[in-house]
């Protein structure tokens, strides 16, 4: 691990670097994550350590095409980068080469006149390299998603609203299951057709809960966590795919929309937006929100997130902000995005 935080660009004192977890190696992982668009808490989970291991690749380094499962790494992140700098649609710049990469990547051959395979070897990353991508354009998948936030954002009444309920312990588990549980009704009643990631209290990895909401082609995708750590603030938070670079408009109002009805029905502080770059963000083809309703540094936060109306309130502030996501952008959301 320290030594893939070395290959980073970190610092570590040398003292440490027998394989002494000290405090410049706390110090370095949590830089590593905030530069990541990672919750900054300073453990090497499963996220860390998979962005830990792909920023050792580098264009070039290997051979990328499509495949299951797919290629992860920042060579990944790097040719989406040009390819839709240079205008070919390669999608969100998330590091791992999936369909839409790959379609960028056989437009892009397309219109050069090389061999239309899909493949990226030497010659198309020197092919690439050629019509210098320019290194702080905006990405043309972003600018494009910016420009569908601007309108409605789904139509509710027959879509599938994937929910999933976070594992974070036993007990705030069975909240999130609560929520969910209401939540479902919430968007039955509008219409929607909602989609439950997990089944009771089973536990059920997260790549599943992801390849299960790509599957059911989520047209949105609502993450419910309690107690996850990732705000230390008294209130109530929600947190949208981003990294320091580039980020989901689509999320971004999505998450805004939720926040909003959640500060307003609960009454609770607004802790904000967040970017993030978890799985369960960065990895689903929707747009996607995780929902933090209430952190509780009290006791008059923890009784009442304790009565059993707690539940319904939630599901029907989630409710609400995804009911007002179907609608245009109000102006305010339309330029943040």
């Amino acid at each position: 691990m320290q030594h893939r935080l070395l290959g980073a660009g970190l610092r570590i004192e040398p003292d440490e670097l027998d394989g002494t977890f000290g405090d410049s190696t706390e110090a370095a992982v949590r830089e590593f994550q905030r530069a990541r668009g990672l919750p900054p808490d300073g453990i090497i989970g499963p996220d860390t350590w998979g962005q830990l291991v792909e920023t050792g690749y580098r264009l070039g380094d290997r051979t990328l095409y499509l495949r299951s499962p797919a290629f992860r790494g920042d060579d990944v992140r790097e040719l989406q980068r040009m390819l839709n700098a240079l205008g070919f649609d390669a999608g969100k710049e998330d590091g791992i080469f999936g369909p839409r990469t790959d379609r960028g990547v056989r437009e892009f051959q397309r219109n050069v006149a090389s061999s239309v395979d899909g493949i990226v070897g030497l010659d198309t990353v020197h092919a690439i390299s050629r019509y210098r991508p320019p290194v702080d354009a905006p990405s043309r998948a972003v600018v494009r998603e910016g420009e569908a936030a601007r309108g409605p954002g789904l139509a509710l009444a027959g879509s599938t609203i994937a929910i999933d309920p976070d594992r974070i312990d036993a007990d705030e588990l069975d909240l999130a299951l609560a929520i969910a549980a209401e939540l479902s009704e919430e968007l039955g009643r509008l219409g929607a057709r909602p989609l439950l990631l997990r089944k009771g209290s089973d536990p059920t990895p997260v790549d599943e809960r992801i390849r299960r909401a790509n599957a059911g082609n989520a047209a949105a995708l609502i993450s419910i966590a309690l107690g996850s750590g990732e705000q230390v603030e008294r209130g109530s938070a929600c947190f949208h795919y981003g990294t320091p670079r580039t980020h989901s408009p689509m999320g971004r109002r999505l998450a805004a929309s939720i926040q909003h009805a959640l500060v307003r029905r609960l009454g609770l502080p607004d802790c904000g937006l967040h970017p993030r770059s978890i799985a369960i963000l960065r990895e689903t083809r929707m747009p996607a929100a995780r929902v933090e309703p209430a952190v509780a540094l009290d006791e008059l936060d923890a009784s009442r997130i304790a009565e059993t109306a707690f539940a319904g309130d939630v599901a029907r502030a989630i409710a609400d902000g995804v009911t007002a996501f179907s609608r245009p952008a109000p102006a305010d959301i339309a330029r943040s995005t």
